[in-house]
């Protein structure tokens, strides 16, 4: 945590100050993601100015309970707000959108604080005090609050269990810190709020009005004559965030919270595992107001059309039959969880059971800087660490993903700085080994050198794979326009489509939607063998910086029925999921070719015609999906179905055709860009004598030529000079 400012340093060590101005009433908001731990509290400039603080004053905050804080200038446009994080919101006692009483409070320098760890089994002995004190340094406590302590991974709680002076104290360097136990009190800090959740706004606001406002205000649905939620359903693929949400959800709310994992009911005995799903739902009344949240809920509620066991067949009965008579609305609240929710049983996704239906997807580029900030917040960052850069680059990546990616950056940094510096471990008094680094003032000046690099993040891109996109082939290219010589126009062609048609930023205006019409959704690279329609694939994906899901079309056919189908489902379920990304089809008449009157019929064509009829519509579901970007690539057109081809599934045909004079001199000199050339070779004339030859003739002619000199080299005709001379290039184009 930054140190206090100089004129923050004299107000806590000089005279206390006295209240100048009576408390104001203010409505809770979320806090910035830079303030959580830190008891800051953002009010508004003429709310500062109404209670009579200034930035850097401590000030009392009232709920529930009471609290103080460290009160800062909030974004413009914010009036009659208090911002905190979910720490202070659980010690005043208040959620978001409630109202607080907010007043300057008098505070002293803390001389010593008491801390008592808040988890179970928890050792002191390990924990040393100076560690929390570098990160605590500057915040304001008062006895039986809650800090939070970033140091860790996790970032611990600990509550204030006495202050020395009693009242508002501020912790700062000088303040004797220790750690004892057996002395909590019934008071809990949230585990996790909704300052550790990034880039579900829209999805924590949905969920926020489903189940916060039933539990809290269920008087507003008896005035309006509806029906409170009975059940919400979140799905969306693995590590996006929902059961991280559902934990949010009920810390914030503060009522009873049930975490029951769908294959934990299950029991071998006939009849027990109904009567453990009864026993669940007997304690969610008994605690009501509560949330029952069911963890992989496929698991207990699988289709029963489709299953052959009694046992889930019963246990989807029961469970059924209490959503629709044991839970009394709005005082419990049923959230499932799942990944595959077309796994589910339909009785149990009708309204009056599970009502709202929530996808919690794959996270955008503003997303993922949300949360790679949130995984990055207790990280020591260098100055050219660009998070934005960092996002923009992992296309794909799921929540899990960027958190288990900025642990192996960390760990990149921490062999970088083994190999510098040489560490010794803590020791208590009694002479046993404690966590963290020796305390000496030679390694402290060593641990100032431990900073994560921009080199750090880039490597650890390097080693993470996105889940969303694990299970096929997912192409990172490094190449560029730069890397192909000639075909200018279609590189202008190209860039104009994705930049214009899927890849502009959301902010700006969109020139499609005011226009009416919809983006490009495929374009067909057709020409010769050669010519060069896969490596503009590959070029575009490391121009724009999108991800490339390269698809051969034999690779999906299948000897079983039906799996040639469902292997071309699933590749653009999780094209929409990794968007944006181009999905790329390589020799696509292979993959849907064009069958004759006489064909039809004949062994083998039907799967042809099955996969056909699922390509289009797979390419027509697209129409309303953003960011994925149709290729395709032929080297004989004639041979596609013409259903293919048809405006709105294929809109552009690019063709290529054999490069001419001065594409092929572009191509020579990319090519033998490293090749040391002799002064008898001129790039002009050998471009003139190779009419006809395409890029790839091209690229091999460059290749064995090089080889050729390499080979009269070794043998010692060339003498100390290795180049390649013009006969070279004569002796491979006579062969």
């Amino acid at each position: 945590m930054n140190p206090p400012s100089d004129e923050r340093r004299d107000v806590e060590s000089g005279p206390t100050r006295t209240a100048a101005a009576a408390a104001i009433t203010l409505r809770v908001a979320e806090a910035r993601v830079e303030d959580i731990g830190h008891a800051i509290a953002r009010l508004a400039p003429d709310d500062l100015v109404r209670i009579g603080a200034r930035p850097g004053d401590i000030l009392k905050i009232t709920g529930g309970t009471t609290t103080v804080a460290r009160a800062e200038l909030s974004e413009p446009g914010q009036p009659d707000r208090v911002q905190i994080d979910g720490t202070a919101r659980s010690n005043c006692g208040a959620g978001l959108e409630e109202q607080v009483s907010v007043a300057l409070v008098e505070h002293a320098p803390a001389v010593a604080v008491r801390f008592t760890p808040m988890w179970a089994g928890a050792a002191p002995a390990i924990i040393a005090p100076e560690r929390m004190l570098e990160d605590l340094d500057g915040v304001p406590v008062i006895s039986g609050g809650v800090v939070r302590v970033p140091t860790y991974a996790k970032a611990i709680n600990f509550q204030v269990v006495r202050t020395i002076p009693t009242g508002a104290v501020v912790i700062n360097t000088r303040t004797d810190i220790r750690l004892v136990e057996g002395e909590q009190t019934a008071a809990r800090a949230p585990a996790v709020s909704y300052e550790d959740i990034g880039g579900l706004e829209r999805e924590v606001a949905r969920v926020r009005e489903m189940v916060e406002l039933p539990l809290k205000h269920s008087r507003i649905f008896e005035r309006l004559g509806i029906l409170a939620p009975k059940g919400v359903l979140l799905y969306g693929p693995p590590g996006t965030g929902k059961t991280l949400l559902a934990r949010a959800v009920a810390a914030e709310s503060r009522v009873h919270f049930i975490h029951l994992n769908g294959p934990e009911i299950m029991r071998k005995f006939y009849g027990e595992s109904e009567a453990k799903l009864r026993e669940v739902f007997e304690e969610a009344a008994r605690h009501a107001p509560s949330i029952l949240f069911i963890d992989e809920i496929d698991a207990v509620a699988p289709k029963r059309a489709e299953v052959s066991g009694e046992v889930e067949k019963r246990v989807v009965a029961q469970l059924l039959s209490l959503m629709d008579g044991f839970v009394s609305r709005g005082q419990v609240i049923v959230i499932g969880a799942t990944n595959i929710p077309e796994v589910l049983d339909p009785a149990l996704r009708r309204p009056g059971r599970f009502d709202r239906e929530l996808e919690i997807g794959v996270p955008n580029t503003p997303a993922r800087l949300q949360i790679l900030r949130i995984h990055t917040r207790a990280m020591p960052l260098g100055p050219d660490v660009d998070l934005r850069a960092i996002a923009e680059q992992s296309h794909g990546f799921v929540g899990a993903d960027l958190e288990a990616l900025c642990q192996e950056i960390g760990m990149i940094a921490l062999r970088r700085f083994l190999t510098m510096v040489r560490l010794k471990p803590d020791t208590t008094e009694s002479g046993t080994v404690a966590s963290g680094f020796s305390r000496t003032s030679d390694d402290n000046a060593d641990l100032s050198q431990l900073l994560v690099t921009q080199e750090d993040c880039l490597a650890g891109l390097k080693e993470v794979e996105p889940s969303a996109t694990r299970e096929f082939f997912i192409e990172k290219s490094a190449a560029a326009f730069a890397s192909l010589g000639g075909l200018d126009e279609i590189k202008r062609l190209l860039d104009a489509v994705v930049q214009h048609a899927h890849a502009h930023d959301d902010s700006r205006d969109d020139l499609y939607a005011q226009v009416g019409l919809s983006p490009t959704r495929g374009i067909l690279l057709v020409g010769p063998s050669g010519t060069g329609k896969t490596a503009m694939a590959r070029a575009l994906s490391g121009e724009k910086q999108i991800p490339l899901i390269a698809v051969d079309g034999p690779q999906l056919y299948s000897k079983w029925l039906g799996e040639s189908e469902k292997a071309l489902r699933e590749v653009f379920k999780k094209a929409r999921r990794a968007a944006p990304c181009l999905l790329f089809f390589d020799t696509i008449d292979a993959l849907a070719p064009r069958m004759s009157g006489d064909q039809i019929g004949a062994a083998g064509s039907d799967v042809h015609q099955r996969i056909l009829g699922q390509l289009l519509r797979e390419i027509d579901n697209l129409r309303d999906v953003k960011g994925v970007i149709l290729l395709a690539a032929t080297n004989r057109p004639e041979r596609v179905d013409p259903a293919l081809l048809r405006s709105g599934r294929f809109d552009y045909i690019v063709r290529f055709a054999a490069p001419d004079v001065a594409a092929r001199q572009a191509i020579l000199r990319l090519c033998c860009r490293r090749v040391p050339l002799a002064a008898d070779v001129e790039i002009a004339a050998l471009a003139a004598s190779t009419d006809g030859l395409t890029g790839a003739d091209l690229e091999s002619l460059c290749k064995k030529a090089t080889l050729l000199a390499i080979a009269e080299f070794h043998r010692g005709r060339r003498g100390r000079t290795f180049e390649v001379r013009k006969s070279d290039f004569d002796e491979v184009m006579d062969h």
